[in-house]
């Protein structure tokens, strides 16, 4: 069949042409939207999950949503910034939100006070003026000059979010990878989002990330666990996972035989992106109009050594020798979550003197933890790929202490 033709959309964060089991969070968000618009309070979500089960794709369903309800999306993915390089981002992004909400042309005095507070905030980034807001505003003495993330950024959300209610609308904040927020910054966004509640404001936030995120959320801020859900998105259920495939395939006029999707089942796992990828590679090789139990098998080694040339290689090739040496003694264990005296026990050294490299791969975003003492993969199928990479495990020696023979 045509590559013009082919349904299938194996790119991160793209939108497949059919979503499917993820109807519990669509709809929860459309409540948390309507909720916020009639002036009530609602928990907001983090979306947490292994990599490839969709959840950049659906905060841009989330997207989509907010903007039907002519809401402001504030996006951002986050990286590993230190707070000055954070405040520039998130300031950057609220200024665009603040002159979406309104022209400057038609700026109440709420405006201009947004206005000045985000000055404001993004002075105390360059207290030599440097680099601001761009708003043309004076900063606001008192507001947002704490020199405290926390404190700063609830300020800037009070004042954006008395703007935005003043225009009856709202500002939703979509942040993806939110794991990788510092501990201050999850807290200063925490604690700025919990005042956006108590004062019954319309901004509130809409995070995904890995598993780990719940806890470190917790960690940040008590009251987290009330503020949020933390709905966890797993690889889709067979019934869904076939219809992740078949509903494409069906708008080009093409069906699947029984047996192609038991098959493609098995090889996916059900995860949404190995299916994209998977369906990928057969719609290549078919003839149609009907795809087979032989098309789906002939197209595995197409669509593994695209998984291995990109989704897996790339963050293999991001580790150290001895981390490496980690994950391969992990795969030898098997693909469930490993305890890490037992991996260790694997690589003939101790706990203690791996947990530097175990830590270093959870902040990696490589491994996450489900229970104490115990480290799982983050993503699916990484194992395998491990074995077939790394066919024999092999640790460094250890380098000798300085000053010691």
């Amino acid at each position: 069949m045509r590559a013009l033709t082919n349904p299938y959309t194996p790119n991160a964060g793209a939108e497949p042409e059919a979503i499917v089991g993820r109807d519990d969070q669509l709809e929860w968000f459309d409540l948390l939207l309507a909720r916020l618009a009639r002036g009530r309070t609602e928990q907001s979500m983090i979306i947490t999950g292994l990599r490839g089960v969709g959840k950049t794709v659906l905060l841009g369903q989330f997207r989509t949503k907010a903007l039907e309800r002519d809401w402001v999306v504030v996006e951002l993915e986050v990286s590993k910034h230190d707070d000055t390089e954070f405040r520039r981002d998130v300031s950057s992004r609220l200024r665009a939100a603040l002159l979406e909400l309104s022209p400057r042309t038609r700026w109440t005095d709420r405006f201009t006070h947004a206005a000045a507070v985000l000055t404001s905030f993004t002075l105390s980034v360059d207290t030599a003026g440097s680099w601001s807001a761009g708003l043309g505003v004076d900063a606001a003495e008192g507001f947002a000059d704490h020199a405290n993330l926390s404190m700063d950024l609830t300020d800037v959300f009070l004042a954006l979010g008395e703007a935005a209610k003043e225009r009856d609308r709202g500002v939703v904040l979509l942040f993806d990878e939110i794991q990788f927020l510092s501990k201050l910054q999850l807290e200063a966004l925490i604690g700025a989002l919990h005042k956006m509640v108590q004062r019954k404001l319309p901004i509130t936030m809409v995070g995904a990330g890995l598993p780990q995120i719940a806890g470190l959320a917790g960690d940040a801020k008590s009251y987290a666990e009330r503020l949020f859900r933390f709905p966890e998105i797993r690889n889709l259920s067979p019934s869904d996972a076939k219809s992740a495939l078949v509903r494409p395939a069906a708008a080009e006029g093409v069906t699947y035989s029984a047996a192609a999707l038991d098959e493609a089942v098995i090889i996916t796992g059900g995860s949404p992106y190995f299916l994209q990828e998977l369906g990928c590679a057969v719609w290549t090789l078919a003839d149609g109009p009907e795809i087979t139990l032989d098309d789906v098998r002939t197209a595995v080694p197409g669509y593994e050594a695209k998984l291995e040339a990109s989704f897996f290689r790339v963050r293999l090739d991001r580790t150290t020798e001895l981390q490496r040496a980690y994950l391969r003694a992990m795969a030898e264990l098997g693909p469930d979550a490993q305890k890490a005296s037992d991996v260790a026990d694997t690589m003939g050294r101790t706990s203690e003197n791996l947990a530097p490299t175990r830590a270093t791969l959870i902040n990696m975003g490589l491994l996450w933890t489900p229970q104490h003492g115990y480290a799982a993969f983050t993503v699916p199928h990484f194992d395998q790929f491990l074995l077939r990479a790394i066919p024999v495990l092999d640790v460094p020696a250890r380098k000798p202490r300085r000053g010691k023979p």
